[in-house]
């Protein structure tokens, strides 16, 4: 069934559990998430972003993925991620989508609330929810967004911005990175501790690739509803596809698709085990 991702995430953020939200852009990526979704019996969070509407016909993914949604058993929403254009945001919402991320973060707060505030009104008055950021998240390895500089949420940039702005949910900056760390993870969970004390809304991290399983399950029981996942998936993906041309010199497509498919399912099954109550 397809909600709107406040409900899933006010949900979430009620019974302290967390929702995955995962980047798709194919029929086999968006597959293999709902169906793991059902098996797990647990919510999900379709993800788009903005940088891949070259490639994705936004209208039809939109089309497909309701229709999917529709059918399943479990609740599911579909989210724009990382949209820097008021038109990319405008176009997801006239198809569809449950919730969009305005990502002001390169701003200063002044700007960033007054930019956010416009998107706000709009996405509201389409009953669709919005997610911005505070801070910066950095770019890790493999990770094909945008380089953040790393800067950390400050609590009561936070408790402004929410309070000017009003975001349904919020992303926090608190040392996870886009991609895969290079070194030893460095995640100030007593930050995100404060940023949930300066803020009612549920929080969201972005990075979920490579942050350990126990950091993940302690920053739901700080107030993290939403964990963003692509990085791992796409590895996943690639690392099936070299192995599977290297061993059979010719191999028909529809195996190939079925057979990347299977490979991604336990590393989506991973993530919303990790993040069950």
């Amino acid at each position: 069934m397809l909600l709107n991702t406040k409900d899933i995430l006010l949900t979430a953020q009620k019974e302290q559990y967390g929702v995955a939200a995962f980047n798709v852009y194919s029929l086999e990526t968006l597959q293999a998430v709902i169906r793991v979704a059902e098996a797990e019996n647990h919510p999900v969070i379709i993800a788009l972003g903005e940088r891949y509407f070259d490639m994705v016909d936004v209208e039809g993914f939109a089309a497909l993925t309701k229709v999917l949604a529709g059918k399943s058993t479990v609740p599911i929403a579909l989210h724009l991620d990382h949209a820097y254009q008021k038109e990319s945001i405008i176009r997801a919402i006239d198809c569809g989508f449950t919730s969009v991320m305005y990502d002001g973060s390169k701003y200063d707060l002044e700007k960033n609330i007054s930019y956010t505030k416009e998107i706000v009104k709009i996405a509201h008055m389409a009953g669709v929810s919005v997610e911005a950021e505070i801070g910066s998240v950095a770019r890790g390895a493999f990770s094909d967004e945008e380089d953040g500089d790393g800067t950390l949420t400050d609590p009561q940039d936070a408790k402004k911005f929410v309070e000017e702005t009003g975001v349904d949910f919020l992303a926090a900056a608190i040392g996870t990175v886009h991609g895969m760390y290079t070194g030893e993870p460095n995640i100030n969970l007593a930050l995100l501790e404060e940023i949930q004390q300066s803020v009612s809304i549920p929080l969201v991290l972005h990075g979920g690739s490579g942050t350990p399983e126990h950091v993940m399950k302690q920053a739901v029981e700080k107030g993290i509803c939403k964990v963003n996942v692509n990085t791992e998936v796409s590895m996943a993906t690639t690392s099936y596809l070299k192995q599977v041309l290297k061993e059979e010199e010719t191999m028909h497509l529809s195996d190939v698709m079925a057979g990347m498919q299977q490979a991604i399912e336990p590393v989506i099954a991973k993530f919303i085990q990790v993040l069950k109550k």
